[in-house]
């Protein structure tokens, strides 16, 4: 019977040891998730590992070699604890399996950049400076927030990549 184990990845080469694990014929699950950041004032969309530095391999005890694993570019190591193998439940991996999205196969991050009643503020253009509060998004890469300027609240729409949290 087949189960999970942890394998501890070098930094930042996750990729590169899913790609060399798979290529030595064992089943590898690097989980990855899609987010928004924020990048010299723009908002880019990253894909990176769900767990930084650690993957799951899928091997059978006592007939599968592990000793190859430890070799292998881009990995570290296989997780101990103590002389035992860290072994994962393959409930666990299925359930991130069903979660990831079926097209893509990547988590998505589910909390949006900014919740409605956030304080922010615009970074540029002729409101450079102003606080505001977040209303809602309108699209892709628009915003609605609420301005109280010259006396009286105004909705006004702007693009999200002007605004930083106050």
């Amino acid at each position: 019977m087949k189960e999970w184990y942890v394998v501890y990845t070098k930094p930042r080469k996750e990729a590169v040891a899913e790609e060399n694990l798979k290529r030595q014929s064992y089943e590898v699950y690097l989980p990855r998730i899609s987010e928004l950041r924020r990048q010299r004032g723009r908002w880019k969309k990253y894909i990176e590992p769900l767990f930084p530095r650690y993957l799951f391999v899928h091997l059978s005890p006592g007939y599968d070699d592990t000793g190859p694993i430890g070799y292998t570019t881009g990995v570290a190591m296989l997780v101990r604890f103590g002389d035992e193998l860290a072994v994962v439940e393959d409930r666990i991996v299925e359930s991130l399996k069903l979660r990831a999205d079926c097209a893509t196969g990547l988590h998505c991050q589910k909390a949006p950049v900014f919740a409605p009643g956030d304080k922010v503020v615009l970074d540029d253009g002729p409101l450079a400076g102003v606080d505001a509060i977040f209303e809602a998004e309108t699209g892709s890469e628009r915003v609605v927030i609420l301005l109280n300027a010259l006396g009286r609240k105004n909705y006004i729409s702007v693009n999200r990549d002007l605004l930083r949290r106050a």
